[in-house]
Parts: C-alpha cells; structure tokens; sequence
C-alpha cells in the first residue's frame, strides 16, 4: 500500500531577498534592490547545485569554493536556509501508481545548495552578453564538479574502475528568477509529463515502431520541420482502433516527480496548463490523471472508431505552444515574467524563449544548450529548485 508523507515548501523568496540585500555594498551605487529588472541588468547569479542523496556524503561546498577561488572575478555568498519563510505543506504517496504497478518514491531525494556569485567590481552587463556568461559559467562549473563529484564518489566507493556519473545539477541564473512570484507553468507532455512519446507507442502497437520513431527524433533534434514530421507520422497511423488508443493509455507512465510537481504548484497558487504537440486524446488523461488546469494539443481525426491519418489544423508546433502560452498568460492576466515553461524538444524552444523561466527537462542536447536550466538528476520537482526553493523536506 502507498505510504503518504508530508513536505513542505517555503511560499516565498526571503532567503534570495536577504542574500541580495547583504551584498549590497558590492552592488552600483543607487541600486534598487527592490527593482527586480533592475537587478536584471546587474552581472549577479544565482548559482543552484542539486546534488542527489546517494552522494551525500560528499561536502559540495569545498568544491564550489575551490572553483570559485579559481576565479578572481567573483565573490562567492551562501543563500541562508528559510527559517523565518512561510511554508506550505503537501501530502503525496511515496508509490506512484502507473500501468506498470511499478513502485517508486514520488520524486529523486536531493540536496539543494544555493549560492550568489557576485563580481569583484561593480558593473551593468547588457542581458544578452548576461545570458551567455550565465552558460559559459554553467558550463566551466558542471564540467568541473562532474569531474570532481565522479572523482570522490568512486574513490569512497572504492570503485574497480572509474566510472562517470552524471550526479549533479548547476543553474546558473539571473537573481531576478529568484525573487519574482511565477503564477503559471506551462508542461510539454510527451517524455516531459509522461515517460514515453505516445505517437511512438502507437506506432509500435501498429508494427510501424521504427518508422515512427525515426521521424519523431529527427523532428525533437531540430532536424526536420515539425508540421511535416507530424503529418508524416500521423499519417502512418491511419487504421488504428479506438480500443489501441484506450490501450496505450492505460500503458503511459507518468514521469518521476510529476504528481508531486503539479500538486506543489497547485498548493503554491499557479495555474497549470499542459500544451503538446500530441493528441488531446491522450492529454485530457494525463491532464485528469495530475489535476492539470487546462490542456492544449492537437485533435486526432477518427471516424468509426478508426484514426483516419489525416491531420486537423492548426497543428500544435512550436509556434502554436507559444502563442498559446503567451495567450493564456493574457487571458489571465499574468505578465510573461511570472511564466515558467518546461519541455524537452525543440518544438518547446518557442514557448521557452519567451517565459522568464524556460526548464529543460531530461532533454535534447539542443534543448539543454538554450534552455535557462536544465534537469538531469533529478524528477520533475527539480523544476522547484531551478526557481530557487531549497530541497522538499519531510515533515514530522
């Protein structure tokens, strides 16, 4: 039977506040430290190490530091712990059901270091020379502390033979992404929210798996148009039967943490919206399955219980994920600088691009390159930390 255990999260940012506000000497003079697109300006970083429990032992800090003391250009300051933070608190299963019955914790144990890295001398940064030493540094630091991290663990291990782990998480982000309040997350759904690629899962019930699947890579690669690759695939499943399609999804695995990430969110006050460029057949069910506020996909044309391989238009692509989140954010009133967008292909680019937060989540190597944050060792809650929370801790 399920276990259910109680986290708790802080509500707000005092912790990123204080840490701003201690640095103040270092800062241009006037500097508002309120003024959250004034700080956007300024070359200040929030560095973010997520570290999962199984290398606990290690002290990350001695290897942060060492990194830092490489760099004369910066100070390094550490983000105190939410001790005076209002919480909230949230029950989740530690067994996620899915079709496979397998069990699982709800998300990946981790732990959350959190730092500012501060220049030695005061200055502005245009935001897209920023952007780019945010990735220069995100860059020099995960390849260090991999190296580092993979070094020590093997070593108290006492590992046969060296083996590379990729153990650790770095967000290098602007301090405005930590002070801001998000009120709306828009998720991709395939290989994001779930665990499979439905449209390949079709295809393999159909024996044209590989077919499909090629496509499908090419298109997640940046390789191939997506409208084309989507009718293309679309148009290999012309036959199927409405009990193959009932099939599949009693099949779809929800992907690690994802309950538990939606269920925060929700208790945190955003509303939730899931926008693929798959079928909405498929994405009311998942959307039901979390408690997802509203769903965005494609219409999968079917006519006497068969799919009839012909695509309905607009299909969702790239530019359709953008524009809807762009439009739902105005429909409720929300500024784009409170959005965060977290998918896994190229077709997410777009809605990324234009959110304050673009997450990449267990993603393509193109995806990881533009994204603002990339999640590799972690489930979906990762997402929590990339905005800056500490670690989901256990109530008593």
């Amino acid at each position: 039977m399920p276990h259910n255990t109680s986290y708790s999260l802080p509500k707000d940012s005092k912790a990123w506040q204080q840490a701003v506000d201690s640095i103040a000497s270092l800062l241009p003079d006037n500097t508002n430290l309120q003024d959250f697109d004034a700080l956007q300006s300024l070359p200040v970083f929030a560095l973010i190490v997520v570290l999962p429990t199984k290398v606990s032992t290690l002290d990350i800090h001695q290897y942060v530091q060492s990194w830092v003391d490489e760099q004369p250009s910066w100070h390094l300051v550490t983000v105190a712990e939410d001790t005076d933070a209002s919480f909230v608190n949230i029950t989740v299963s530690d067994t996620e059901p899915t079709a496979a019955n397998a069990q699982r914790l709800p998300f990946t144990q981790a732990q959350v270091f959190r730092y500012l890295l501060v220049p030695v001398t005061d200055t502005l940064m245009h935001p897209g020379k920023k952007t780019a030493a945010a990735h220069i540094i995100d860059d020099q630091l995960t390849t260090r502390l991999r190296h580092d991290l993979t070094e020590a663990y093997n070593d108290s291990h006492q590992a046969s033979s060296a083996k590379r782990l990729d153990i650790v998480d770095c967000h290098i982000l602007s301090v405005g992404h930590m002070l801001r309040t998000h009120k709306l997350a828009c998720f991709d759904m395939d290989s994001t929210l779930i665990e499979q690629e439905v449209i390949v899962e079709l295809a393999k019930t159909a024996g044209i798996g590989e077919e499909v699947e090629a496509i499908t890579e090419a298109a997640m690669r940046g390789e191939m148009d997506f409208d084309e690759s989507f009718a293309q695939r679309v148009a290999l499943l012309k036959g199927i039967s409405t009990d193959v399609l009932d099939d599949v999804c009693n099949r779809l695995t929800l992907s690690m943490g994802a309950r538990t990430t939606i269920s925060v969110l929700k208790a945190l006050g955003y509303h939730t919206v899931l926008v693929s460029g798959g079928f909405t057949y498929f994405a009311r069910y998942i959307a039901e399955q979390l408690g997802i506020d509203e769903v965005h996909a494609n219409a999968l044309d079917i006519d006497e219980g068969e799919v009839t391989g012909h695509v309905q238009l607009p299909i969702v692509n790239g530019a359709k994920k953008a524009a809807i989140v762009e439009h739902t954010a105005e429909r409720l009133g929300i500024e784009m600088s409170q959005v965060v967008c977290i998918g896994d292909g190229a077709n997410d680019l777009p809605m990324m691009a234009i959110a304050d937060l673009g997450v990449a989540y267990h993603a393509k190597p193109i995806v990881q390159a533009r994204a603002d944050a990339a999640i590799n060792v972690t489930g979906l809650e990762g997402i929590f930390y990339a905005l800056g929370y500490p670690a989901l801790a256990p109530t008593e």
